[in-house]
């Protein structure tokens, strides 16, 4: 496999919400670097292209747009 990143990235585990729309969905950082990060989440494909991910211990919003997605987890790129 080739790795495409610009920046590598490092595992960390983190709590944080996918906002968008009113709407809320829990995720787990699985991953990040300064440009992007993966997500584990229930359900992939109920998550729009464009979102705000708040880090819930930091209370940090980044926004974000999807590049990947699989059976349940999300490849993201920071806006």
């Amino acid at each position: 496999m080739v790795e495409k990143r610009s920046e590598q990235r490092h595992r960390l585990l983190k709590t944080g919400t996918i906002k968008f729309g009113g709407s809320a969905i829990a995720c787990m950082v699985r991953n990040m670097s300064n440009t992007g990060a993966a997500l584990d989440v229930t359900s992939p494909d109920a998550i729009p292209e464009h979102f705000t991910l708040v880090f819930d211990s930091e209370g940090r919003h980044v926004p974000c747009h999807i590049v990947w997605r699989n059976e349940k987890r999300v490849g993201v790129a920071f806006d």
